[in-house]
């Protein structure tokens, strides 16, 4: 397998736009599906094509845009039956180790997969409900990187996941 940086081609996700889409968008946001699988050294295939829009498609919602891969699978199947749980797992893994999907571990749930998106950003997870919350703190950060730089390190890259309990279940 080939890392990003052996490509040229940078993924940029396509933009959501909150007005109809057109043939042409269709069709252009297939083609940079296309393109990112392509920049992983694997061939493109409908099933990969339907598995990407599927993840697209979350992240236009925002409470569905941390998904399980059985959520992913069940979404993909209704739109082709020949999609098998195993494809879509296997596609989710290629996903993350190539950075174009953030998997985010709740303890002893199933993961959850969002596409990594060019802000950075933070989750709270509730662990009663799954329910996860993005967030972004400047002084968490920067705090970050004095404690790497406290110990030598050069940071490339973090994710910070932080459990809880919602104030909605809380409530309950």
């Amino acid at each position: 397998m080939r890392s990003r940086s052996e490509f040229e081609f940078t993924p940029v996700l396509p933009q959501h736009v909150d007005v109809p889409t057109t043939v042409t968008a269709k069709y252009n946001q297939s083609d940079d599906f296309k393109k990112m699988i392509r920049s992983m050294g694997l061939k493109v295939t409908d099933q990969r094509l339907i598995i990407f829009s599927c993840l697209y498609d979350n992240q236009l919602s925002y409470s569905e845009r941390h998904v399980t891969a059985q959520a992913l699978f069940e979404k993909c199947h209704r739109k082709d039956s020949s999609i098998g749980f195993a494809t879509v797992y296997r596609f989710l893994r290629e996903l993350t180790l190539n950075e174009m999907v953030t998997e985010v571990r709740m303890g002893g749930q199933p993961s959850r997969y969002e596409l990594t998106t060019k802000e950075h950003h933070d989750h709270l997870t509730c662990t009663s409900c799954g329910n996860i919350s993005e967030f972004e703190n400047e002084k968490i950060e920067k705090l970050q990187q004095q404690v790497a730089a406290q110990f030598g390190f050069k940071l490339t890259g973090h994710i910070l996941e932080l459990y809880g309990i919602c104030q909605n279940c809380q409530k309950k």
